[in-house]
């Protein structure tokens, strides 16, 4: 399915994608990369405006905008929690967890690993995120972005990798974060509007030519279950798989040369499994992804100041709260529209190719290459910012000069292109690539957030206890999905952090020694307290209230062992180690404005939820 783009389309297209290739340039000439922090976080000099602009270009990938179309157009609204809470969340991030990291004065998450634990904790978290930004997030990233190029412009899936490999690299591999940055600036405008105007187009369509707001209200209207924000057990959805023969080997499809795709049933509940997209498993998700995740906090670790910081990522906040929009809407419309698609990926590239006017089209298709260049060029940039500052000047060449790792640093960008680009074409298997996505990540998360949360805000936690967690925290986490593969992932992640916040506490209380004058501060206690509650209790009370069998017996365990760790948290009297982090309650004041925008997305959420829940 391609349509082919018009003469003008074509034109615009080109002129944005050579007038992107040319500001990369133009950047990595003008802007100069003597050192290490300019080369890897902009010389500690962005404004708040780059701030938000570089953290939304760099997540609105195509991973957000196809794969979320396509979850949209099987599952509805829902999937926009990841967009909706993620608001929140990086309010949470920017008041709790900016101010220690710009304390600190660090370039990667590893390097904050080492300085609250050990050289272990760092080495292996580098290797880890190396591993899964080259294997999982660049390679899913290209991906998605050349099947969209294939399926408007029919270009063969392999050319559209390795051209989108090519683009990147002008202005992620010389530049730099600065190029990154300043590209992500123009590239998140181009992207904003021409996702909201094809969302535009294809509700004028669903309303018949009477507008957007008409459209939105059909969709209200006629597909209802669509906009279902809470799913119950019971709930299902349609989508599609790959057709194999008794022996395992896949049907092809001669006439069109892919595989032969039937429909199927799965449970929503297991993908968005009810009251837990709000408390539980979901809260992990998307601390990990903006707390401690160096692509995306990389942007706030490069600001002039923690105020700066603050204020971009507040600003980034309120754009997603507008994401919808352009992320799930579409997909919705073409489930409305009755889209004929082979796989729900497509269902962006078909309102692109079915609804969008000549002369916009190209602008639009721009705007989805955007997100491509600004992602892939984000993940580049920090793998070879990990592999530079973590792996290359920490464990192999200690003396290494400035303009020496910023050689070691471009020189890994490329090698992780190339990596990824050989991997990409092998998820086209996948049907859901974001649910792929989040479903890895589940495996990851819980461990290195509980890491990184008690290791900022429980003074007593210990090296070993950091090190072990993170150790077993993946293995933890497989053998649970082995063994109860029912399970939704987002109610196994809540489960993991529990085991781990366990871990931890247990590990570290066996290798330190009381001391009631040098404990961890009330407010510090009363955080780690309200989290466990938010994610573990929540998740274990949902599951043994509504569950049944095992899962209901689990669920039961979950919220007897969240109460006791709560209580652990508490009143514990244990020592701080010697390498826990002296914090002091007033870091985590912040301005007027701020506050304002705090609470007014915690109002809107409210508000959301209370309507279309």
């Amino acid at each position: 399915m391609f349509t082919q783009l018009a003469t003008i389309d074509l034109v615009i297209f080109g002129a944005y994608i050579l007038g992107m290739i040319g500001f990369g340039i133009y950047i990595t000439l003008k802007e100069k990369t003597e050192n290490a922090q300019d080369y890897f976080l902009a010389s500690r000099a962005l404004p708040w405006w780059a701030v938000g602009g570089s953290l939304i270009a760099s997540n609105i990938s195509t991973e957000q905008i196809l794969a979320m179309n396509g979850s949209g157009f099987e599952l509805g609204m829902a999937i926009a929690t990841y967009e909706l809470m993620a608001a929140i969340t990086l309010i949470m991030v920017a008041k709790f967890l900016l101010p220690v990291f710009l304390k600190e004065g660090i370039y990667t998450m590893p390097q904050f690993l080492e300085r609250r634990f050990d050289q272990r904790s760092r080495s292996l978290m580098s290797v880890f995120w190396i591993a899964l930004f080259v294997f999982v997030n660049i390679s899913s990233v290209l991906y998605l972005g050349a099947l969209a190029i294939e399926s408007v412009l029919g270009v063969p899936l392999i050319w559209g990798i390795i051209a989108l490999v090519v683009y990147s690299a002008t202005f992620s591999v010389f530049g730099g974060l600065k190029a990154v940055v300043w590209t992500d600036v123009v590239q998140v405008v181009v992207l904003v509007f021409g996702g909201l105007l094809a969302s535009y187009f294809v509700l004028d369509a669903v309303s018949g030519g009477d507008g957007f707001i008409a459209g939105l209200n059909i969709l209200l209207e006629q597909v209802p279950e669509r906009f279902e924000m809470i799913f119950e057990r019971d709930d299902f959805f349609t989508t599609t798989q790959e057709v194999v023969d008794a022996s395992g080997n896949v049907v092809m499809d001669a006439a069109n040369n892919r595989p032969m795709r039937e429909p199927v049933q799965q449970n929503s509940y297991n993908l968005l499994p009810g009251i837990g997209v709000l408390f539980g498993g979901m809260w992990i998700t998307n601390l990990y992804y903006w707390g401690t995740n160096q692509y995306i906090i990389q942007r706030a670790l490069a600001a002039k100041s923690l105020g700066e910081a603050q204020k971009g990522v507040a600003f980034a906040s309120i754009i997603k709260i507008l994401l919808p929009i352009i992320v799930v809407v579409p997909g919705i419309a073409a489930y409305h529209l009755s889209a004929d698609l082979y796989k729900a990926d497509e269902a962006f590239p078909w309102v692109l190719s079915n609804h969008v006017p000549t002369g916009i089209k190209g602008l639009v298709f721009a705007g989805l290459t955007a997100a491509v260049g600004s992602s892939i060029s984000s993940m580049v940039n920090s793998s070879s910012t990990i592999f530079t500052i973590d792996i290359y000047k920490d464990l192999i060449n200690k003396n290494a000069s400035e303009l020496l790792l910023v050689k070691v640093g471009r020189i890994s960008a490329v090698v992780a292109l190339l990596i990824g680009a050989m991997i990409a074409p092998f998820l086209s298997s996948l049907g859901q690539v974001f649910q792929f996505i989040q479903e890895f990540t589940g495996f990851v998360s819980p461990g290195v957030f509980a890491v990184f949360f008690f290791g900022m805000f429980w003074k007593r936690t210990t090296p070993d206890a950091g090190f072990y967690t993170i150790l077993i925290a993946i293995p933890f986490s497989l053998g649970l999905a082995r063994l109860m593969p029912d399970l939704p992932f987002l109610d196994r992640m809540g489960i993991a952090f529990l085991f781990c916040a366990t871990a931890l506490a247990v590990i570290s209380a066996l290798g330190s020694k009381s001391d009631p004058s040098n404990t961890t501060k009330p407010l510090f206690r009363y955080i780690l307290a309200g989290l466990l509650m938010m994610v573990a209790f929540a998740t274990g009370l949902k599951m043994a209230l509504t569950g049944t069998g095992a899962e209901q017996t689990l669920g039961w365990v979950t919220t007897v062992a969240s109460i006791v760790m709560v209580g652990i948290v508490l009143t514990e009297k244990g020592a701080s180690h010697t390498k826990a982090i002296d914090v002091q309650t007033g870091l985590f004041k912040t301005s007027g404005l701020f506050n304002v925008v705090m609470f007014g997305v915690m109002i809107f959420l409210a508000a959301f939820y209370a309507l279309l829940g």
